[in-house]
């Protein structure tokens, strides 16, 4: 935090990310009206990352700290999804939840099963937490029906392959009986209901737009974590504004390689981007050729067609030593088009 990024009257301080070696992407948003927390979480770099076990594990206590000590002077709280990389168990550290408003993931719909289980399990915490019992959380689901989400990625669904369509098309069939299979959980189970008790009020984002003073916060609709009917589920992304100065904070978008996502980048046109980058170290095992290189096209765009700079350029991508040969093409564009895509840690330490 001892060099946030500006644009007008908005900071950003960038509290941990991979590049500082554990997996997190929390930043802390400050206008002149509020101070907003993002993704409050950590995790330890993969096994098969080239550092050792003890250095992971105390370079994830470093980020614990780090994390507590911004809650501590935030006034609310964003999580975007459910991976421990961007959320912290309230058993594990109170301190980041006591007396604030959390503006969390809906915790009922558009979610996989182990994202639905793990909210249950953080909401239940945090409501015991504050002396609340748990079970009055809980209601039966109102009557729901879901649209198939790939209706709403027209410029996705209208790219063409090539010699990948069949077998794309056989992944998207494929995709969609999963999120068939998933939607019945959201219809058929018992929901979770926003509280405000004991000191905390939880609100679910999705789709939400507030105002604090002169600050506007538009929280995205669900988007995928990553490709079309992407299993790790859906996030959701922040667009903060302050005056006529923006920034957007994508969540997991991972490139992003969805081109609906690249165009709202682009139509928002932010002045500051906290962008995540594809997985490459599961590269021909989670990530195929053709993924990777929608990713790295997407951002191209970003980079031509807006008027971000710098871009923050750091979580997913950064899991992999070999992320600037793989994603060269990406820094060969900042060069030309005068732009900065750099990591936290590069910004942190210039």
């Amino acid at each position: 935090m001892d060099r946030p990024l500006r644009t007008g009257k908005i900071e950003i301080h960038l509290i941990w990310f991979d590049s500082m070696g554990a997996k997190s992407s929390s930043i802390l948003i400050e206008t002149p009206d509020l101070k907003l927390l993002v993704d409050p979480g950590v995790a330890a770099l993969q096994p098969g990352y080239p550092l050792p076990a003890e250095k992971k594990e105390e370079l994830k206590q470093k980020a614990m700290r780090r994390i507590i000590g911004a809650a501590r002077i935030a006034d609310e709280l964003f999580i975007s999804h459910y991976h421990y990389d961007h959320h912290t168990l309230p058993e594990a550290a109170p301190t980041i939840y006591r007396n604030k408003r959390l503006w969390v993931k809906d915790p009922n719909q558009w979610l996989n099963l182990s994202q639905w289980q793990r909210a249950r399990r953080f909401l239940n915490q945090l409501y015991h937490m504050v002396g609340g019992d748990p079970e009055r959380l809980h209601h039966p689901p109102p009557r729901i029906r879901f649209s198939d989400p790939l209706d709403h990625l027209c410029e996705a669904k209208k790219r063409n392959f090539g010699n990948y369509q069949p077998r794309r098309q056989e992944l998207l069939n494929k995709g969609r009986r999963w999120w068939q299979r998933v939607s019945k959980v959201w219809q058929e189970s018992l929901w979770v209901g926003e509280f405000s008790y004991g000191g905390v009020e939880v609100r679910f984002a999705d789709g939400r737009k507030i105002q604090r003073g002169r600050t506007k916060i538009r929280f995205t609709p669900p988007l995928f974590h990553g490709i079309e009917y992407d299993r790790l589920g859906w996030v959701i992304g922040l667009v903060v504004e302050y005056g006529r100065r923006k920034i957007l904070y994508s969540s997991d978008l991972q490139g992003p390689q969805i081109e609906d996502y690249a165009q709202w980048i682009i139509k928002e046109n932010p002045d500051l981007i906290i962008l995540d980058g594809p997985a490459t170290y599961l590269f021909g095992f989670m990530m195929n050729r053709i993924n990777l290189r929608r990713a790295i096209e997407n951002f191209l765009r970003i980079i031509k067609e807006t008027k971000a700079n710098p871009i923050i350029y750091d979580h997913h991508n950064l899991r992999d030593p070999r992320y600037r040969e793989r994603l060269k093409e990406v820094y060969e564009e900042a060069n030309r088009s005068g732009k900065r895509v750099i990591t936290a840690a590069e910004w942190l330490n210039p």
